[in-house]
């Protein structure tokens, strides 16, 4: 199989800036090919895109002629073909601890938060926009308070949230914070997050994977 990587991404994705994240901490070179999901009705939504994902999400990371879907399942994938350097620690007890980080993240805060939701919202409900981004920022902070409680004072916590490299609860947290500062909110109550977004993002994976890099940013 090729070992040519193409990701369908858009930039301010935060599911596929995690996968972004995972390719450049593995050193993999890829492709990017933008998937709008929100002019003219959104790319995801056009028959072509349906056959590339049936269910109009990104990312999607071609490999070969594979398609693999599903930002944590990608990564884990990446971990398992690319074992260097890892994203996942040694042994099963670390790896469930920064498995358990990182769905914090992907399945409870993310998911409320999505844009299809929020699309849904808007158009079914006719919720106005203050209050579609109050909703945001609660299910947020509701999470970060978790998710700073799990690190603070955790003995496996180091310069990243399982220790001294990253890992996919790392994959999982940035993003998170760029949509918290997106919706204005206050991170000062999180000092340990804060701490680890900045050692994150002076590493040259994290920078150069942020929304405001991609080649489809506006």
């Amino acid at each position: 199989m090729s070992d040519d990587l193409c990701l369908h991404s858009y930039w301010r994705s935060s599911a596929a800036y995690r996968v972004r994240i995972g390719l450049n901490l593995k050193g993999l070179r890829y492709d990017i090919v933008p998937v709008h999901l929100v002019r003219d009705g959104g790319d995801q939504r056009k028959p072509e895109f349906s056959e590339t994902n049936p269910q109009r999400l990104v990312p999607v990371l071609q490999h070969g002629k594979r398609m693999l879907r599903q930002s944590m399942a990608i990564l884990e994938y990446l971990d398992e073909m690319w074992p260097e350097p890892p994203l996942l620690p040694a042994t099963a007890r670390e790896r469930q601890r920064v498995r358990a980080l990182a769905q914090v993240v992907a399945c409870d805060i993310h998911p409320l938060n999505n844009l299809r939701v929020m699309q849904y919202f808007e158009r079914e409900w006719g919720v106005p926009q203050p209050e579609r981004e109050e909703w945001i920022r609660h299910w947020i902070e509701d999470g970060f308070e978790a998710f700073e409680s799990l690190l603070q004072n955790h003995p496996a916590t180091g310069h990243f949230c399982d220790g001294h490299a990253p890992s996919i609860a790392d994959c999982c947290l940035i993003p998170q914070v760029y949509n918290a500062r997106r919706f204005g909110m206050d991170l000062s109550r999180y000092p340990t997050i804060l701490r680890i977004e900045e050692a994150c993002l002076a590493l040259p994976a994290f920078d150069a994977a942020r929304p405001e890099r991609q080649p489809d940013a506006p």
